[in-house]
């Protein structure tokens, strides 16, 4: 009766950790192509970011432009802090907002630092920069 029992238990708590919801990283986890960039307000041309992408595996990201910038990030709900390791960001500490809507992953960055955007709107926002990706097929 007790190797049942813990039998029973034991499949219980795999079928429990089985049906978890990923983690808010989890989710992120990938390679993301940018579709859309906004600053200010305005479009920015594709050809700007037509060689781009961003690239999350645990808790750290590449992302591969001009440069290839290297750092941690850290994600709070449906926030994100991104800390450069390596790259043109090296040392700098971004703060962004995030969501995932039909497939796409939206983040909406203050490039200043000094907080997390309330929301997903660039223009009368200098310091802000907003990139919409989709998943790397």
């Amino acid at each position: 009766m007790k190797n049942r029992t813990a039998f029973l238990l034991f499949i219980l708590l795999i079928w429990s950790c089985a049906t978890q919801p990923k983690s808010q990283l989890q989710t992120l986890q990938g390679t993301w192509i940018p579709v859309r960039q906004e600053f200010q307000g305005n479009d920015v041309p594709p050809s700007y970011y037509a060689n781009q992408s961003l690239t999350i595996k645990d808790s750290t990201y590449v992302v591969k432009a001009e440069d290839t910038d290297k750092g941690i990030i850290r994600v709070n709900g449906n926030t994100m802090d991104i800390i450069g390791k390596e790259g043109p960001n090296t040392d700098l500490h971004f703060k962004a907002l995030y969501k995932i809507e039909n497939e796409h992953l939206i983040i909406i960055y203050e490039l200043s630092g000094s907080g997390y955007p309330s929301e997903f709107i660039t223009k009368d926002f200098p310091t802000r920069y907003l990139i919409e990706f989709k998943r790397k097929e």
